[in-house]
C-alpha cells in the first residue's frame, strides 16, 4: 500500500495527474507482453514512468536498486514521424519535473531522437552504461536493428544493432499502424528468446485497437501462450468515464471520392467539395480536423482553405516535412489556440497525437485506423455537453484507394454502417487479420550481420521487412552549390533539421526531372556522385537549393520549381565518413601509439565493469590493448607525420598534422594489420578469433568477410592484397602496455576459402564466431571494443588541469631535496643517451627537437628533474640510465606532489603507463585517469623503463 501511494505521488509530480489504476499495476506488477488501453487514457506515460520507478529513479535522483528485469534502456518505437517530436517533449517534461533529465554522460536519464542526421548516431551509444529513452519511427529504428540503418554510415551500424538488442524494453507503440513492422517486430523477439543476449531486453506492444493475434508470427508461435495482456478494469473505467462515453455522433457525408478523382480535373472538383463540407461543419468557436488518406489531396485541399481563409491560423500536418519544420508546425499544435482553426492532416496525426477536436472529418480507412481518428474528436469528453461530429467520406471501389486496399475498406465500411455514434464504449473490436507480409527468417537476421555490399555495391533490401502499405522511404536536403556539390570540398554530412522523407515514388518524380540531379555519398570513392539508379530506400540525397521540391508551408512537392528552397544553417559541419578515411586519427593533439593501445584497454576494463560485462571482458580487454598495433605499418605513421619533414621515431596513433588525412594506398585499412599481427603471434591462443574479430571490427570496416576493393590495386609482384595491406608488409616490434608484439611479416592467406597457410579461412573463423556467440553478443562485444576507442580518444584530447609550475620546480621551491640527503648519494651522471631515449625522452633538454616525435613538446620551463626517494635523491637522468642491477626495479619511491597536477599526455606515454599501472598495484586511489589529481605521498615500486620518462605539467 505504502509503495502504491508512492508511486501515485512520484506520477503525479511528472505529470500534474494522479495515474489510473493500471498506469500504477504497470509499475507494481510484472511486465506484460502487450499493453491493450483505448485511446487518451495515457499509454506513454504509464510505460515510462514505470519504467522509471522499476529502474529506481525517484524525484532528485537513483533511490533505489533497479530491478534486473527491467532493461536500461526505453525504445519507444512509432509508425509515423509526427509522433515523436511530441513523446519526446512530454518525456522531457516529466523527466525535468522529476529532476532526473540530463544529458548523456551525466549520470541521469538522457532522451534521443533517431531520426537520421549527425545527433541521433554518437551522442547515446557512447554511453551504453546509463539509463536513456530513445524515441524514433519503425522506419529508423528497425532498419537498425535489422543492421541496415536507414540514413547512417554503415560504419554504425554494428553499433546500433548491438545497443537496440541488447538491455532494451522495445514499447512498440500503435501497432495496428505498423504493417510489416509488426511481424518483424514479433520475429525479432522470438529471435532475443533462441539467441544468445549479453544483457536481458523485452518487447511491449502497445494499441487501443490490438490483435493478439497478430503476432502469432512462426518463431513468435511457440510463446504466445505465455504473452501477457494488461488492461483496463472496472476501477479504470470508474476513473475514466467520461472519456469512455464521450458523445460522437457519427454522419456519412454527402462527399464521395469517386475514380473521376483519378484524373487532375475529377480530384480538383472532390477537392472543391470537401473544402465546402469542411466550412460547412467548422464551428468558429472551436478546432475542426480533416484526415484524408494522401499527402498530395492533403496540400492541394490546404491551399484551398487557405484561398477562402486568409489570416487564419490553419495548419497543414503531414510526414513530408523537413525535421525544422515540423518542430515548428508541432510547437504551433500544442501552443496555439485552437479556436477558429482548422487542421488538415493524413494518416500521421491518427495515432498517439495528443489533439482533440469537435468536428472531425475523415476519408474511409481501415477499422482500426478509423477507431485511431476517432479518438481525436472530443478526446476528454470535453464536449459531451453540446456534442461533437465525426463525419466519414467514402471511397468507390473503383476509385484511388491507395494507400490501402479495396477489402480492408469493404470491412469498415461495414462496420460504419451499423454505427451513429463513435463513442468508445460503441465501436466494435477489431477482428481483421493481420496482413500478409514478408516475415524475416532466422537465416535472413544472420545474413544481415554481414554488412559488407555485394559486388554490385548494393545492400540487402529490408524495406519488406519494415512497411507493406507503401515502400520505405528516402530521405533528401538541400544545400548551395554550384554544378559540383564536392567543389571545393564535399558537402558536410546532413543534420537532422535538414532531412525530409519523401516517398520512393516521390523521390522518382524529382529525379525524372531534367533540370535536377540528386547526389548520393559513395563511401568508397570517397565523393558525392550523380544518382544513375533509381532510389532506394533509406537512401539519403542531396539536391541543390535552386532545384526546388520543397516549400515550408506545404512540404516536399516534386513538382516544385520556384522558389529555391531555404538552407538550414548548420550548427556545425559534420565530417563525411569515406571507407578510407581515418578522421579520429586527426586530432588537436598528438598521441603515441603505445599510449593509445593502453588507454583503450584501460577504457575497455571500466566500460565491461559498469555495463556488467564479465564473461568475456578478457578478451575485450586484450582487443583493445592491440587494437591499433597496425598503426605501426608505414603507410600509416607517414600519414601521422605528414606535415613533417620526416617520420619520427615515436610511432603516433593520433597525428596533429591538419588537412584531411589520406593514405599514400587509398583503402588503406591498420585494424587489417593489426588483426594480421595478432593472429600471427597468437592464433593458438583461447579466444584468439574472436580477439581477432574484435581488433578487425573496431571502426565497422573489416568484419565478416576479407576481400580487395573493386578498384584496389596492388604492385607488381605482391601475391595478395586487401584493404590497403599488401602480403609481405612488415610490422616493426612495440612495447606496449605490458606486453610486446614481435616484427611482424604481415600475411593474407586467410583471404582464400578453406584450409590454408594461415588455417581457416577469415570467413569460416567469423562465421564460426557467429554460430558461438549469436549475433546479439558478438555485435555487443564488438561495440564495446569500439567505444572504448571513442572514449579513450576523446579522453586523450582533454586539457590537463592547470599548474603552478614554478611552485613544483625543486630547484627553486625546494632547494633541500635538490642535493643528495646525507644518507645517500646522488647517482653517477649516466652515459650520453641512445639517440631514441634522447629524442623520446627529452634528456639534455632535446625534447622538441626536429628529430623528436613531433608531439609539439619543448624543454619543460620548470620540469622536476630529481625524484625525493627513501633510498635517496635522484636525478631522472640516472633512473633512465639502463642497470644491471635489479635492486634498481625494487626500489620503492615516494613522489610528492603538493598540488593537483597531472602526467603530461602524448609526450612519454610509456612511462605514464607504467606509473598509473603501479599506482594501481600499491592500492593508491590517487591518479586513476591523466585527469585526476595527484596529493599526498605516494609508495611505488618504480622500474626502470618508468623513472626514465616522468614528466610533469606542474
Amino acid at each position: 500500500m505504502n509503495q502504491t501511494i508512492s508511486y501515485e505521488r512520484f506520477f503525479q509530480r511528472a505529470t500534474g495527474n494522479k495515474p489510473f489504476a493500471f498506469q500504477s499495476r504497470l509499475a507494481g506488477e510484472k511486465w506484460p507482453d502487450l499493453l491493450d488501453i483505448p485511446t487518451g487514457l495515457g499509454k506513454t506515460a504509464a510505460v515510462t514512468l514505470a519504467w522509471l520507478w522499476r529502474r529506481g529513479w525517484r524525484h532528485g535522483g537513483r533511490a533505489e536498486t533497479p530491478d534486473p528485469g527491467t532493461p536500461r534502456r526505453l525504445v519507444w518505437c512509432l509508425p509515423m514521424r509526427v509522433l515523436v517530436e511530441q513523446t519526446e517533449e512530454n518525456i522531457k517534461k516529466w523527466l525535468d519535473q522529476l529532476g532526473i533529465h540530463s544529458n548523456a554522460g551525466d549520470g541521469k536519464v538522457s532522451v534521443h531522437l533517431l531520426m537520421g542526421g549527425e545527433p541521433d548516431l554518437k551522442t547515446w551509444a557512447e554511453h551504453p552504461e546509463e539509463d536513456m529513452v530513445l524515441i524514433g519511427t519503425q522506419d529508423m529504428l528497425l532498419s537498425r536493428a535489422l543492421m541496415r540503418g536507414y540514413g547512417m554510415s554503415r560504419y554504425q551500424w554494428p553499433i546500433h544493432f548491438a545497443l537496440l538488442h541488447n538491455d532494451c524494453l522495445w514499447a512498440f507503440d500503435e501497432v495496428q499502424l505498423m504493417g510489416a513492422g509488426l511481424a518483424t517486430s514479433a520475429q525479432l523477439d522470438a529471435f532475443r528468446r533462441s539467441f544468445l543476449l549479453a544483457k536481458n531486453s523485452r518487447s511491449l506492444w502497445l494499441s487501443a485497437t490490438l490483435n493478439r493475434d497478430w503476432l502469432a508470427t512462426v518463431d513468435l508461435q511457440p510463446h504466445m501462450a505465455s504473452l501477457d495482456t494488461l488492461t483496463i478494469d472496472d476501477e479504470d473505467r470508474t476513473q475514466t468515464r467520461e472519456r469512455l462515453e464521450a458523445v460522437k455522433t457519427l454522419h456519412k457525408a454527402a462527399v464521395v471520392l469517386t475514380k473521376d478523382a483519378n484524373n487532375k480535373q475529377g480530384l480538383d472538383a472532390y477537392l472543391d467539395a470537401l473544402a465546402e463540407r469542411v466550412l460547412q461543419s467548422h464551428v468558429d468557436t472551436a478546432q475542426t480536423l480533416v484526415i484524408v488518406n494522401r499527402v498530395d489531396r492533403a496540400q492541394q485541399l490546404f491551399r484551398k482553405l487557405q484561398e477562402r481563409r486568409e489570416g487564419k491560423s490553419d495548419l497543414l500536418i503531414h510526414a513530408r516535412f523537413r525535421a525544422a519544420e515540423r518542430a515548428a508546425l508541432s510547437d504551433r499544435l500544442r501552443k496555439e489556440s485552437g479556436t477558429d482553426r482548422i487542421i488538415i492532416a493524413t494518416q500521421a496525426i491518427e495515432a498517439g497525437v495528443d489533439l482533440s477536436s469537435k468536428t472531425l472529418i475523415t476519408e474511409l480507412a481501415p477499422w482500426a485506423s478509423l477507431v485511431q481518428r476517432f479518438g481525436r474528436c472530443n478526446r476528454y469528453g470535453e464536449h459531451n455537453a453540446d456534442g461533437a461530429r465525426i463525419f466519414w467520406l467514402d471511397i468507390e471501389d473503383d476509385a484511388d484507394v491507395l494507400p490501402y486496399d479495396t477489402e480492408t475498406l469493404a470491412q469498415a465500411r461495414e462496420k460504419l454502417a451499423t454505427l451513429d455514434n463513435a463513442g468508445p464504449q460503441n465501436l466494435p473490436p477489431t477482428d481483421s487479420e493481420r496482413p500478409l507480409s514478408a516475415v524475416l527468417r532466422r537465416k535472413d537476421l544472420l545474413d544481415l550481420f554481414n554488412t559488407d555490399p555485394d559486388l554490385s555495391g548494393f545492400d540487402v533490401d529490408i524495406s519488406s521487412y519494415i512497411r507493406d502499405t507503401g515502400t520505405p522511404g528516402v530521405q533528401v536536403f538541400w544545400r548551395e552549390f554550384d554544378e559540383d556539390p564536392n567543389n571545393p570540398a564535399p558537402q558536410p554530412r546532413p543534420q537532422r533539421a535538414e532531412l525530409c522523407p519523401v516517398s520512393i515514388s516521390q523521390a522518382k518524380a524529382v529525379s525524372k526531372r531534367k533540370d535536377v540531379t540528386l547526389w548520393r555519398w559513395d563511401a568508397l570513392d570517397d565523393a558525392w556522385v550523380k544518382l544513375d539508379r533509381s532510389p532506394r530506400p533509406g537512401m539519403t540525397l542531396l539536391i541543390r537549393t535552386t532545384d526546388g521540391g520543397y516549400d515550408e508551408q506545404v512540404g516536399f512537392e516534386a513538382a516544385l520549381k520556384k522558389p529555391p528552397v531555404p538552407v538550414i544553417m548548420l550548427q556545425s559541419p559534420n565530417e563525411q565518413n569515406a571507407f578510407g578515411e581515418d578522421w579520429p586519427s586527426q586530432q588537436a593533439k598528438s598521441i603515441a601509439l603505445p599510449a593509445h593501445l593502453s588507454h583503450v584497454a584501460t577504457q575497455a576494463k571500466d566500460l565491461c565493469q559498469a555495463v556488467g560485462e564479465t564473461t568475456h571482458a578478457a578478451a575485450l580487454v586484450r582487443a583493445g590493448r592491440w587494437h591499433d598495433l597496425g598503426k605501426l605499418h608505414e603507410i600509416f605513421q607517414k600519414s601521422m607525420y605528414r606535415c613533417k619533414n620526416a617520420v619520427g621515431r615515436t610511432p603516433l596513433a593520433k597525428s596533429d598534422c591538419v588537412g584531411r588525412m589520406k593514405h599514400e594506398r587509398k583503402f588503406f585499412r591498420h585494424e587489417l594489420a593489426s588483426m594480421l599481427a595478432w593472429l600471427a603471434q597468437h592464433d593458438n591462443e583461447p579466444d584468439a578469433d574472436l580477439i581477432a574479430y574484435l581488433i578487425a571490427a573496431h571502426h565497422g570496416k573489416i568484419r565478416m568477410s576479407l576481400r580487395s576493393m573493386p578498384s584496389e590495386e596492388a604492385s607488381e609482384g605482391v601475391k595478395r592484397f586487401a584493404r590497403g595491406v599488401w602480403e609481405g608488409d612488415v610490422l616493426p616490434a612495440l612495447d606496449f602496455d605490458g606486453e610486446h608484439s614481435d616484427e611482424t611479416t604481415l600475411q593474407l592467406a586467410l583471404m582464400e576459402l578453406g584450409e590454408g597457410e594461415q588455417g581457416p579461412s577469415w570467413t569460416e573463423r567469423t562465421l564460426r564466431l557467429l554460430d558461438e556467440h549469436g549475433p546479439f553478443r558478438l555485435a555487443w562485444m564488438e561495440s564495446l571494443v569500439r567505444l572504448a576507442d571513442w572514449r579513450a580518444s576523446r579522453e586523450e584530447q582533454l586539457d590537463p588541469p592547470a599548474c603552478d609550475n614554478d611552485k613544483h620546480e625543486l630547484d627553486n621551491s625546494h632547494s633541500p631535496v635538490a642535493v643528495p640527503e646525507p644518507r645517500a648519494t646522488a647517482a653517477d651522471s649516466p652515459p650520453p643517451p641512445a639517440a631514441q631515449s634522447g629524442a623520446q625522452h627529452g634528456l639534455r633538454g632535446r625534447a622538441g627537437e626536429p628529430t623528436d616525435a613531433g608531439s609539439r613538446t619543448h624543454t619543460p620551463h620548470a620540469a622536476t628533474r630529481h625524484l625525493e626517494t627513501t633510498f635517496g635523491v635522484l636525478s631522472y637522468a640516472a633512473g633512465a640510465r639502463p642497470t644491471s642491477s635489479s635492486a634498481a626495479t625494487n626500489h620503492r619511491h615516494t613522489i610528492r606532489s603538493d598540488r593537483p597536477c597531472t602526467p603530461t599526455f602524448g609526450i612519454w606515454p610509456r612511462a605514464w603507463t607504467i606509473f598509473r599501472q603501479n599506482l594501481t598495484t600499491a592500492g593508491s586511489k590517487c591518479c586513476p585517469s591523466p585527469k585526476a589529481a595527484c596529493s599526498a605521498f605516494i609508495p611505488l615500486p618504480i622500474s626502470t623503463a618508468a623513472s626514465a620518462a616522468y614528466s610533469w605539467t606542474g
